[in-house]
Parts: C-alpha cells; structure tokens; sequence
C-alpha cells in the first residue's frame, strides 16, 4: 500500500512538473511572439528600405503662411469647416510660400483632377522626393537647381515624423507636403506616390512629374533633362510582360475578371509622367482597389500597380521604360549602393551614355537622366567632380 502511495505521488509530481513546463514555454512563446510582432512593425515603417542616412529630427514651428496664388473650396462633407481648411498653395516664378495643407486625400485627388489643363509659361518639372528626412546629398541637388528657378517646382513626401526645415535659402524650404506613414511592400508606398503627384497637379504649371528618392542623383545639368522631359512625346513608365516566378507569379486570381493575366505588367517604381497620364493615376479607384485587396507580398504594389493600371488605361502614353538607372546585376532583392569610392568619371559616363534607347522615336544613347542608389558618403566626391562632368551652372 505504501508503494502504491509514493508511486502515485511521483506520478502526480510527475504530472503537475510536465502541466508546469508546457504553460511555461506557451507563456515564453507568447511573450516572443508579441514582441517580434512589435519589432517588425516598427521596423516596417519606412519609405524605402536599407537607405541608410538617417539625420536627427528637429521640431519646428508651423508658421502662418500666405500665398500668391489660392484656391478656396468649402468642404463638402461638413458645413462647418472653416473656409481655410480648402485653401491650396501654388506656385509662381518666384517661388513657394508653402504647401501645407488640411485636405484628405479623397478631397486632394479630386481637386488635382479639375485643376485647368492650360499650362502656363514656362512650363515646369515637378521633382518628386519619396523620403524618410533630410536629403543627405541635397547640397548636390542645390548644385543642380542653382539658377533655374520658375523651371522646376520640387515636393516632399516624408514621414509624418520628421519636423526639419532647411534655411529658407534652400530650394527644399517648405516643400514638405501633408504626409503619412509608409510601409515598404504595402499599399501605403502607392499612396504616397499619388499624394505627390496630387500635390504637384495642383500647380498646373507643372507638365512632367519625376519621382526620386533621398538616393538619387541627377546625370545631367538641369538644362539637358528639363529639355529631355520637356520635349518628349510620352511618359517614361517601365510596363513589361515578366514570365518569371517574380512577375507572372505573382498575379492573383482574385484580381479577375477585372484584371486578367494578360493585363498583368512589371516595371520599375521610379517613373515620370506627363501631365495627362499623372491624371489618369490619381483618378483610378477601381484598379486600385482591386490591388489593395489581393496584392500583398510577394506581390509588391509598388512593382506592379503603375505598369498594369498604364497597361490597361493609356498604354499610348508611355514608352514603357524609366529614366532612372538602377543595378540589378548582382541579384538579390535589392539593388547595388555606391559609394564614395565608386564615384569617378569613367563610372559616371558608362551611366550616361552606355546604353540605347529610343527618344521622340529615334535612336540615343542617352536613356537614364538620373540613378540611384548613392550612399551619403558620396556626397564630397559627388560636389568635386560633377560640377565640371555636368557643367552645372554657378
């Protein structure tokens, strides 16, 4: 009788030790799993991966500000909202005030759309920045903008974080527009691409519409891409039928009937639009929002959107390539960083010029005006060498 006992003791022990160790793994599991979550999340919320410069943020004031040009529009969906709340900023040759604004992005998009398609003159290129903060090789681009202002408008799109303004001497002064967050791989990158073209519409001035990142640099003198960008007949937008796992592959059936396999198209993120196909981006909700629903990684909006919405809305206006060079060669998921060691003329010129393309229908050997992606620490090399390669101007 007493074996039995100790023997069902031990098995009991036994058995509340095993219930003990199970709950406490669950418990550690649970409490890995809740913190990883938050981790990747808070990772997530970039603009564009591994870039690498990441300035500290500074707050600032907001400032009263006032304008040149205005346009008032009583919001619609409520009856008290002050007349300000409409107010839009734009630009003239001398330059911007501001360009915050109160609006939501349905109330942008819709505005952007029924602004007047009659440009003024000069036209102007719109620069869009897609960034996190500072420019770390904006003093290259002030380089680059130096005398040409009433050529160019420039807008930015940051983290809704970032608080910094640069001296009101800059050419990035003020340019920041009404931003939110992004995250790499979602529909918020799509977004965030037509919230600056919305903004850059608003000024119809504006005629072609580039976007860069804080990676980018320009190939040329601002001359030879206004002129490039000016004068040509369609949009540079990358849309290509990929058979590949990683484009092909990605289609979703889901997307069907209204997007079909054969409508499905690749291309790169960094495009430039003229006026025409810019209004056709920010006006699509269908597409969009068949995107929104069924396209998440491995399928990447920003990969794919742009190239199956020009595919299917306005193929004609687009030459179905960028004009910002990239390298892929060395595989991977993202692309080659230069830096400063990398920076020298014959490296520059092979990007400019070693390549072939068609133009206006005929053939050039001039096919990127800008490239990406430069380490910060290029910049010294970049204001040593490009200046005289370039022939900027001041």
């Amino acid at each position: 009788m007493r074996v039995k006992t100790n023997t069902k003791q031990w098995i009991n022990e036994g058995y509340i030790h095993i219930t003990s160790t199970i709950t406490m793994c669950l418990v550690m599991s649970l409490i890995v799993f809740v913190l990883g979550t938050f981790v990747v999340d808070h990772y997530k919320t970039i603009v564009i991966p591994h870039d690498l410069y990441f300035p500290p943020f500074t707050a600032i004031t907001q400032t009263q500000t006032t304008s040149i040009h205005s346009c008032h529009e009583p919001s619609r969906s409520s009856s008290t909202s002050s007349a300000t709340h409409q107010i839009v900023e734009f630009t003239d040759s001398t330059g911007v005030v501001d360009l915050w604004h109160s609006m939501s992005d349905s109330d942008l998009m819709e505005k952007a759309a029924r602004v007047p398609r009659v440009a003024n003159d000069p036209w102007k290129v719109a620069f869009m920045f897609l960034i996190r903060g500072s420019l770390p090789l904006g003093p290259f681009w002030e380089r680059f903008f130096k005398g040409y202002e009433g050529l160019f408008s420039i807008y930015l799109h940051t983290s809704p974080d970032f608080n910094y303004e640069p001296p009101n001497s800059s050419v990035f002064y003020k340019r920041r527009i009404p931003s939110k967050h992004v995250q790499w791989g979602k529909s918020t990158m799509i977004d965030a691409e037509r919230r600056l073209l919305a903004n850059a519409l608003l000024d119809f001035s504006n005629q072609r519409f580039i976007l860069l990142s804080e990676t980018c640099i320009p190939l040329f003198n601002f001359t030879t891409i206004y002129n490039y960008l000016i004068n040509a007949n369609q949009s540079f937008l990358s849309s290509f039928d990929d058979p590949r796992k990683i484009g092909r592959g990605r289609y979703n059936k889901r997307m069907g009937p209204t997007i079909t396999l054969q409508d499905w198209r690749k291309g790169s993120q960094w495009f430039e639009s003229n006026r025409e196909l810019a209004i056709e981006i920010i006006s699509d909700k269908l597409y969009y929002h068949v995107f929104q629903n069924h396209c998440s990684p491995p399928c990447y909006m920003d990969e794919h959107y742009l190239p199956t919405l020009v595919n299917k809305v306005r193929p004609d206006l687009t030459t179905n390539r960028t004009v910002t060079w990239t390298d892929w060669s060395g595989g991977g998921s993202h692309p080659a960083t230069f830096r400063k060691i990398n920076i020298t003329a014959a490296f520059l010129n092979r990007v400019r010029y070693e390549s072939n393309c068609t133009y206006n229908g005929r053939n050039s050997s001039i096919c990127f005006l800008f490239a990406r992606k430069f380490h910060p620490s290029t910049l010294e090399s970049l204001l040593k060498i490009a200046p005289k390669l370039f022939e900027f101007s001041g």
